[in-house]
C-alpha cells in the first residue's frame, strides 16, 4: 500500500509515493528522478538520524502527508537537469557501422580463409596500434607508385598493394560485429610474398605459415611504403622550412642499437685489433630461449650478446667475435619475439621449444640500454614508480580514515542510544585517551570526500608537473620514442601446437577504455583482453594472459606487443 509523503529540498516541496515495503535506497532513487542528487550524495532526515540505504522503510512509521527534510546538490554543482544535446539512439536504429562503433560493440574477427589463422593473428595484434590505423586512412598507393589507387572501387589496380588492402581491411573491420573474410589482404600478402601461396604438402589447399614471418614482412612492407610528414620542432619560428618525409614504422615501431664487436683472442687484441663500433636499426627484439632461460629479461640479455667467426686481419685467419649490443633509441611502440621454432634437420620442420618463459605486463628495458640512454630514462622511470607508491599510500591512508570515522560514528551512535551515562562515560574515555598522549585525537578532523578530491586533484596536478621538467629535452623531440624505459603490454600474438609449420595461431589484444564524447579522451580501462580466434571474438579477465608462458603444446606467446607508458603532455601540466 502506498502512502503520499512531501519532501522539502532546496525550497521545494515534492510530492513522493511511499513504498512501506521497500528500503531506503529505492527511495533515494525516486527522489534522485525528481531532483538529480545522486543517492550517495543525499541526507534524508528520519527520526533517529539519517536515511541509510538499508533501512527497512516500514520502519519509520511514515503517516500520510508526512515531510521529510533532504539536503544534498548534485555532483554537477546544482545545474538544471537539461534535454540532452543529441538525440538518443537505441541500438536497433543504428546501422551495422554505428553500432560497431558504439561503446561496448564488440571488435569484429576474421575469417579463416584456410589455414590463415597466422596472418588473421597478426593482422588484430597490430590493430591495437591507433597510430598505425589513422595514418593508413591518409595513405595513397598512389603517391608510391605510377598507377591510380582502385582499391576503393574493387577493380584490381593497386588493390594488391599491401598497404592499401590493410587499410581497407581495418576500415571494413571497423563498419561490423561479425567475422570478416580478409580475401584481398590475403591476395595482396601472396602476390607481395609469394612464400605465402605455398601449397599444403598433402595437396589440399595452403600450407600453414610462420605468424612470425608474416608479422615480419607486413611491417619491412609497411616501412617501405607508409610514409608521414615529420615537421620540425622550430617550424613555428622558421614556417618556409619544408616539413620531411619519414616511415612511420621508423618513427613508432623501429629502435636503434649501438655495438662493440670485438675479437675473443687476447693475441689478437695485442695485436692492436681495435674494437668496431656500430649502428643497426631493429624492428623487434628477440628473446632466445636455453635452459637457463626463465624470463623475458634472460631471453632479451642473451639476444643482445652474440658470437661471430670472421677473418681476423691481424692473426690472418678465422677467429671468434664477440658482438654486445645495447639500445640507444626506444620506440613508442616495442615488439618482442620468443624465438620457439628452430629448424630440426631430421624431422625436416620448424620445431618449438616448448620451455615455459614468463613475461610481465610492464617491462622495464632500461638496464638493455646504452650508458647515455638510461641517463637520460632513469630519473623520469623512478619518478613514475615514486607517484605510483604515493597514490597508494593515500589511496590507504583514506580508507583508514573512512573505517576510523565509521567506527567512531557507531561507538557515539551506540552510546547515545543507551542513555546520558553512557555519554559521559565516552567523555571520559576520550579524555583519558588525550591525556595519555594517543595518536587518535577526540577532535580528530575527518576531510569530506569533495576536499579529498580537491586536494588529490591538486596533488596530481603538481606530480605531473613535476615528472613532465624531468623529461630529457632531446626525448621530448621525438614524438615516437619511449621517454621513460617503461612499457605495458598491449597485444599478443599465442601458438599452439609442436611446430611452426602446423597447430593454431591466435591473439589476445587488451581492451582500451571507451571514449568520453564531451572531453573526446578515453575513459579508464576495466583491464580486460579481447582474444581473437580468428572470426570468433570473445572478453577475458587479465589473469588469462598469464598462462600464455609455455611450457607445453597449449598456447604459448609468440610475438609480444609493448606500449610505452603515458606520460604527461605539456596541455595536462598547465594549470
Amino acid at each position: 500500500m502506498f502512502l503520499v509523503v512531501f519532501v522539502k529540498h532546496q525550497g521545494k516541496r515534492h510530492e513522493v509515493e511511499f513504498d512501506p515495503s521497500s528500503t531506503g535506497e529505492t527511495f533515494k532513487f525516486q527522489l534522485y528522478s525528481l531532483t538529480g542528487v545522486e543517492p550517495e550524495r543525499q541526507k534524508i532526515l528520519v527520526k533517529g538520524g539519517q536515511l541509510k540505504d538499508e533501512t527497512d522503510l516500514s520502519t519509520l512509521g511514515a503517516k500520510p502527508g508526512q515531510t521529510f527534510m533532504m539536503m544534498g546538490t548534485p555532483s554537477n554543482g546544482g545545474a538544471a537537469l537539461e534535454r540532452p544535446k543529441e538525440k538518443m539512439k537505441f541500438m536497433e536504429d543504428m546501422t551495422e557501422a554505428e553500432a560497431a562503433r558504439s561503446e561496448g560493440a564488440t571488435p569484429a574477427g576474421l575469417v579463416n580463409l584456410g589455414n590463415t589463422c597466422y596472418m588473421n593473428s597478426t593482422l588484430q595484434t597490430l590493430r591495437c596500434v591507433p597510430e598505425l590505423q589513422e595514418e593508413l586512412q591518409k595513405y595513397s598507393a598512389s603517391s608510391s607508385s605510377s598507377g591510380p589507387d582502385l582499391s576503393q572501387f574493387r577493380m584490381g589496380g593497386n588493390s594488391l598493394d599491401l598497404t592499401s588492402a590493410l587499410r581497407d581491411l581495418y576500415k571494413q573491420m571497423s563498419e561490423t560485429q561479425d567475422g570478416f573474410p580478409p580475401m584481398m589482404f590475403l591476395n595482396a600478402l601472396r602476390t607481395a610474398f609469394p612464400q605465402f601461396a605455398q601449397k599444403s604438402k598433402t595437396g589440399n589447399g595452403y600450407a600453414q605459415q610462420d605468424a612470425e614471418e608474416a608479422w615480419s614482412q607486413i611491417v619491412s612492407q609497411l616501412r617501405q611504403k607508409l610514409q608521414i610528414k615529420e615537421t620540425t620542432s622550430n617550424e613555428a619560428e622558421a614556417p618556409s622550412r619544408s616539413t620531411a618525409d619519414v616511415s612511420f614504422i621508423d618513427k613508432y615501431l623501429s629502435g636503434r642499437f649501438e655495438s662493440v664487436l670485438e675479437c675473443d683472442e687476447v693475441e689478437a687484441r695485442e695485436g692492436g685489433e681495435e674494437p668496431v663500433r656500430g649502428e643497426d636499426v631493429f624492428l623487434k627484439l628477440d628473446c632466445h630461449i636455453s635452459k637457463d632461460t626463465n624470463h623475458l629479461r634472460d631471453g632479451i640479455l642473451a639476444g643482445l650478446e652474440e658470437k661471430i667467426e670472421k677473418k681476423s686481419a691481424v692473426l690472418d685467419r678465422d677467429a671468434v667475435y664477440t658482438k654486445k649490443s645495447r639500445i640507444a633509441r626506444l620506440p613508442k611502440y616495442l615488439t618482442v619475439h620468443f624465438v620457439r621454432f628452430f629448424w630440426k634437420r631430421e624431422a625436416q620442420k620448424k620445431a618449438k621449444i616448448m620451455r615455459k618463459v614468463t613475461f610481465s605486463h610492464e617491462l622495464d628495458v632500461v638496464e638493455f640500454c646504452t650508458e647515455t640512454l638510461r641517463k637520460q630514462l632513469v630519473p623520469v622511470r623512478d619518478k613514475v614508480r615514486e607517484i605510483r607508491k604515493d597514490e597508494e599510500d593515500v589511496t590507504r591512508a583514506r580508507k583508514r580514515q573512512k573505517l576510523a570515522h565509521k567506527q567512531e560514528e557507531d561507538r557515539q551512535r551506540e552510546l547515545k542510544a543507551e542513555g546520558p551515562a553512557d555519554e559521559k562515560k565516552l567523555v571520559k574515555d576520550k579524555q583519558a585517551e588525550n591525556k595519555d598522549g594517543d595518536a587518535e585525537m577526540a577532535d580528530a578532523v575527518y576531510k569530506t570526500d569533495a576536499e579529498y578530491d580537491a586536494e588529490r586533484a591538486a596533488s596530481i596536478l603538481a606530480a605531473k608537473q613535476e615528472l613532465y621538467s624531468l623529461i630529457n629535452p632531446d626525448l621530448a623531440k621525438d614524438e615516437g620514442a619511449n621517454k621513460s624505459g617503461l612499457y605495458e603490454l598491449r597485444g599478443l600474438v599465442t601458438h599452439q601446437g609442436a611446430s611452426a609449420d602446423s597447430g593454431h595461431y591466435t591473439s589476445y589484444v587488451k581492451k582500451q577504455g571507451p571514449i568520453d564524447a564531451k572531453t573526446g579522451r578515453r575513459k579508464e580501462e576495466d583491464g580486460k583482453w579481447w582474444w581473437f580466434n580468428d572470426d570468433k571474438v570473445s572478453e577475458v579477465e587479465a589473469e588469462k594472459i598469464e598462462t600464455l608462458s609455455g611450457g607445453g603444446e597449449s598456447h604459448s606467446a609468440l610475438i609480444l606487443l609493448y606500449r610505452a607508458i603515458d606520460l604527461p603532455s605539456a596541455e595536462e601540466v598547465k594549470q
